[in-house]
């Protein structure tokens, strides 16, 4: 559990609500650690948040128990669990399976306060996956198959589906309709464990993928992991002359990962007409400024993206799992959570995701519930 210090993590006990009827009680055996982790330690965001708090978002484990009407699940499956464990199910956004953007707001693996009484008591705050033990409705529990190597598989939930989603929802994932569709030029910024899988999903739909990331050590392991092309974004002149192709050879689409405060700007200009900037990286409450004009002349759009809903979850594991792209993972023990959770506050400096094997926290840390 985080104590509101990046240095102050600690076992503790977590109580676990009983499995009800459309329950699935799991062991976790592995979470990744995201750099929301660390907004969310840091409380960086002022959300409020009410410490000790247990981060994670990121969880793949083996069903323990079902309740009595879960029909997807059942003891022995490897199962996994991303960002949200509840939200109001009757509004338009939940009807279409998009409960991220639930109207009466979703509820959160980690941070939230639960309101619809499917995750434990109404007015507790949601303990995530560092720990070994979850409980959650079935509709928000995502089945993998047996034989898939579920600390791999456990960034997925977040880094996968968020990177994902606004792909397919642009227009350069894979058509529903079977058609291929024109290839598509995607940038991608920011080369951490959110940025590595977004070249790799990128490169998977046929998409010519162009890196972008202030660490020059990483150019090599951009191209080896599917990037086409790499651009220091420290270097102005590189970036200006990008700028100037743009109208000609700009980018359709830029996904952009990175968690702290930064210019807009820049990659609004590398967007070819009709190009969209999404951002999906968490950056606290900085602000940016657009000039309003590099948009409006090349009807270029600036947008956000947050992770994905239930369907789009469930083909980005089918999708992932079946072409066996995965995030590059460090596999660290409980005692390292706080030494990865400060070298991500300070700088990600590899294409890969540090992941918790949850079998090294003191089994005193998660009630039985």
């Amino acid at each position: 559990m985080a104590r509101g210090k990046l240095d102050a993590f600690a076992s503790n006990v977590v109580e676990r609500h009983a499995v009800g009827p459309r329950d699935v009680r799991f062991d976790v055996k592995y979470c990744g650690v995201c750099h929301t982790d660390v907004h969310f330690v840091k409380d960086d965001m002022n959300l409020g948040l009410s410490y000790p708090l247990t981060p994670g978002h990121e969880l793949a484990g083996v069903v323990v128990a079902v309740g009595d009407d879960v029909t997807k699940l059942r003891p022995g499956d490897n199962v996994s669990v991303g960002c949200v464990v509840d939200s109001c199910f009757g509004c338009r956004a939940c009807a279409d399976l998009e409960e991220q953007y639930c109207s009466n707001g979703m509820v959160g693996t980690y941070g939230s306060i639960t309101k619809y009484g499917r995750h434990g008591p109404n007015g507790a705050q949601t303990h995530g996956g560092y720990s070994d033990a979850f409980v959650v409705n079935e509709r928000f529990a995502f089945k993998l198959p047996r034989g898939v190597d579920l600390a791999k598989a456990a960034p997925l939930l977040c880094a996968g589906i968020t990177t994902y989603d606004p792909l397919v929802k642009l227009g350069c994932g894979l058509p529903a309709s079977g058609r291929p569709e024109p290839k598509k030029r995607v940038g991608i910024v920011g080369l951490g464990g959110l940025g590595g899988v977004g070249v790799k999903i990128a490169k998977s739909f046929g998409c010519d993928v162009v890196a972008f990331s202030s660490t020059a050590a990483k150019r090599d392991d951009a191209f080896a992991i599917g990037a086409s092309d790499f651009v220091l974004n420290t270097d102005a002149e590189r970036m200006k002359a990008l700028a100037k192709e743009a109208t000609f050879r700009g980018l359709d689409v830029i996904l952009d990962t990175l968690p702290a405060p930064h210019d807009l700007q820049p990659y609004v200009d590398l967007l070819s007409p009709d190009g969209a900037l999404v951002v999906i990286g968490l950056t606290g409450d900085a602000a940016s400024t657009i000039v309003p004009s590099s948009l409006v002349f090349s009807r270029k759009v600036l947008r956000g993206s947050l992770i994905g809903g239930t369907r789009a979850t469930k083909e980005m594991l089918e999708h992932c799992v079946t072409r066996e792209i995965f995030p590059d993972v460090e596999v660290i023990d409980a005692s390292g959570i706080s030494d990865a959770v400060k070298k991500l506050d300070a700088k990600n400096d590899k294409i890969r995701r540090y992941v918790i094997d949850c079998s090294t926290i003191p089994k005193s840390a998660t009630s039985p519930g």
